[in-house]
Formats: structure tokens, sequence, C-alpha cells
């Protein structure tokens, strides 16, 4: 039986892929948050997951005005990386498990989430910079990886409600899966800011903990905090914080915390990171 090891959630700030591609990590802006980064990494070089379930938003990269799926689920077996308007990031294409995103497809459509199946899909750096983040700069990826784009871009967006519950499905999903494979699963975008308007540079370090603070404690809670509570606290791009639901519903009722890194700023971004893992899970 396939079983999560735990899951990750994590900012996808562009400005730190391209600190980890131009090798300035260790300069004294980005040094901070990459010191806060090495413990996440030790953790999944431990728990060495099969696959990685990575939810994020694309961002006009693979998909436009003209399509907006509220869920998109690639199914293909290679995703490359996307050109963002300056050549695609020099990493390794992202291998997929087309069986396991199938089987979690036709799962989720089954139990009324209408997924779009994507089965052709650049990813961009939603995708490629929680890689960064988690391995570093290996030659190959070492898990294979199901992307999972969720619309926060354009309204309406899902939920946090909707979103946890989407997690919960997957979680069934891998669970009735017959192949033994090792899962974690990503939640990534956020934390709180702003990128444009009067409220350019939006910072709200008081809210994002709460946000963290309610993952292990009251995912309930956190579930019930409507869209536009989710814009005014935490900025236009906080909107983003939907996406960890995914992985919190993915990892059950009770769960851990098992470590966290929060830096500002990160390119006008608050950079948040937490590791989730299941109460009592030993491996």
């Amino acid at each position: 039986m396939a079983k999560f090891v735990g899951g990750i959630g994590t900012s996808h700030v562009p400005a730190i892929g391209a600190a980890v591609d131009h090798g300035k990590t260790q300069t004294d802006y980005w040094k901070p948050l990459f010191d806060g980064y090495e413990p996440a990494r030790e953790w999944i070089k431990e728990k060495k997951p099969d696959v990685a379930i990575i939810v994020f938003n694309d961002h006009a990269s693979a998909f436009s005005l003209e399509l907006i799926p509220t869920f998109a689920i690639g199914v293909a077996d290679t995703f490359e990386p996307a050109d963002e308007g300056y050549g695609p990031r020099k990493v390794p294409s992202v291998e997929g498990d087309a069986k396991l995103a199938w089987h979690i497809a036709r799962y989720a459509i089954e139990h009324d989430f209408d997924m779009t199946i994507a089965n052709v899909m650049p990813v961009d750096h939603g995708l490629t910079v929680p890689l960064s983040i988690a391995f570093g700069q290996p030659e190959a990826w070492p898990c294979k990886v199901i992307p999972l784009c969720v619309n926060v871009i354009q309204y309406p967006p899902p939920s946090a409600r909707r979103c946890l519950n989407l997690g919960k499905v997957i979680r069934e999903a891998v669970q009735c899966y017959d192949e033994d494979v090792s899962v974690a699963i990503f939640g990534t975008g956020g934390m709180s800011h702003q990128l444009q308007g009067e409220r350019a540079g939006f910072l709200n370090p008081e809210f994002d903990t709460m946000f963290l603070d309610g993952l292990s404690q009251d995912a309930e809670k956190l579930a019930d905090i409507p869209r536009q509570t989710f814009i005014e606290e935490a900025g236009s791009e906080g909107i983003e914080l939907v996406m960890w639901m995914i992985m919190r519903g993915a990892l059950g009722e009770d769960v851990k915390e098992t470590y966290r890194s929060y830096h500002i700023p990160a390119s006008n971004t608050a950079a948040g990171l937490i590791i989730l893992e299941e109460e009592g899970d030993k491996s």
C-alpha cells in the first residue's frame, strides 16, 4: 500500500530559484533564508519519497486567461521547465508518475472533484523552486513528481475548505493505490505578499504565524477563512495559501509539526516553510 511520509508547505518565490541558479545562496541577502532550508533538505533526504505531489499555481506558462482550470493534474511521463520570458531554468526535466497520477485523477473524479487532466504541461517556478528548495542542484530530481496545478490567479479561486477536502480525497486515493510507494506532498505559494497596487510590498507576519500554527493545531479553523480575508490579511498573492490546505488535508486528522522556518523579506515576500508528519509515524 502507498503511504504519505509527510508534507511540506513552502513559498515558491521566483527569486529563490534565481539565487540558486546564479550561485547567490550564500550572499548576505540570501544566506539567512537558505540556512533555514537545510533541515528540510535533511528531512526529505532521510524520508526518500518515491513520489512528490507538488501543489502549485501556474504563472501564465501552461495556462492563460483563455483556459483556467480550477484543479489540473499532470499525468505525463515528463514535464519540461517552462520558459517564463527569460528562457527555461537550467534544472532537470521533471519525471512524472503517470500511473499514480491517473489513479488519483480517476479517484478524485469519482469522488466529486472534476479534475482537468493535463497530458502536456510545462512547469514554471511554482513547481521547480520547491524542488530546488528541497533538493538543491542535482543532475536529476531524486523522485518522481505529480504536478497539481490550482487556479489562484483569476477569480474565483477555490476556497480553503475545498482545498482541504481535495487533500482528503488525495489521501484516500493514495491509500488505496496497489503499489508500495512512499509519497511526500508539497503545498506551495505565499506566504503574505502583494506585488502590485497601493499595498505593494505588504507583509503580515502575525497572520502568517497564525496560519502556520493552525496547520497542526486547528486545520478546520483555517479552512473556514474566507477568500476575501486571505487577500485582506495576507495580500493579493496571499490567496496562494489555500494550496497549503491540500497538503494538510492529505495528511489525516492528527499531525505534528517537525520543522518550521520563516524569513522576511525574500524578494518582497514572506517566505515560510513547514514540515508536517502524521502523529505516530516513526518511518
